[in-house]
């Protein structure tokens, strides 16, 4: 038997002592705004089929209250207060309550670890899901506004502020329903506390204010909601101060850009957990 020199056989030692190919590169994380849309439009699927039921709740209820508040306020200022406290509730039901529990079991049942595997920024997850449930908002508080001011007897002819108001004060009440979610500890906490702030929503947005004690006058500011009630309300009159409106929703904007920050911090503090 011949023994035939391992240099010359082909793919032999020489072969193996040649340095291997590099590893592959990871690809880049997604950009913020092409994440963002496609977070939107699966949250926007999801609930689709899950939510739709309770937008019709959110809306037969302040529908309800408009019907109810008919025999207490006959018209004038506090008539536009409870037709814009009721549409304004639409939004809180939906963006504020039901995104509070969605983050709230998604965090319990484990979710956040799939969304942590995908190479999405946190604040694409938190905006996402903020604008599909914000999203679903649109036809109950436009619905509302509609029958609360045929209801009412008041001018429709400035409806259109909605298309500044919804996004708005959606923004401010998701990040904050997002927020709950997310830091509470349990779910049941993040359904309590989305359940605690639309009921401060429903008092303090709804009833007039000039009817209200000093103290919870002071509790009303506090809620981002109440501008975009008086945003809506200040717009029902035949002059309206549209410095006042848009002081307004500047708040709700600033309000929004603060809640969402401090829901995507607590998307992050979550994930790693």
């Amino acid at each position: 038997m011949s023994v035939v020199p391992a240099e010359v056989l082909p793919g032999g030692a020489r072969a193996v002592e040649e340095p291997g190919r590099e590893a592959a590169e990871l690809g880049p994380r997604a950009r913020l705004w092409p994440a963002l849309a496609a977070v939107y439009r699966a949250q926007l699927s999801r609930a689709r089929v899950a939510r739709i039921p309770l937008l019709f709740v959110a809306t037969f209820q302040s529908i309800g209250i408009l019907i109810m508040m008919r025999g207490v306020v006959d018209g004038g200022s506090e008539a536009e207060s409870v037709v814009a406290g009721s549409s304004v509730l639409v939004v809180a039901f939906v963006a504020l309550n039901l995104l509070a529990q969605y983050f709230g079991q998604l965090r319990s049942s484990g979710g956040l670890d799939h969304y942590a595997t995908l190479p999405v920024p946190p604040a694409a997850v938190v905006l996402g899901a903020a604008g599909a449930y914000a999203s679903f908002t649109v036809p109950g508080t436009v619905v509302t506004a509609v029958f609360g001011c045929v209801l009412f007897g008041l001018p429709m002819g400035n409806l259109w502020i909605l298309v500044a108001v919804i996004p708005l004060a959606g923004a401010a009440l998701a990040g904050l329903g997002a927020a709950f979610g997310l830091l509470a500890p349990r779910p049941e906490l993040a359904t309590v506390l989305g359940q605690l702030g639309m009921s401060a929503a429903l008092l303090l947005g709804v009833l007039p204010a000039d009817r209200m004690p000093e103290v919870v006058r002071f509790a009303r500011d506090l809620l981002p909601s109440t501008y975009g009630v008086e945003a809506y309300a200040r717009t029902f009159g035949g002059h309206p101060d549209w410095a006042f409106v848009l002081g307004d929703l500047a708040v709700c904007a600033l309000v929004g850009v603060v809640s969402l920050a401090v829901a995507t911090w607590a998307y992050r503090r979550a994930a790693v957990r």
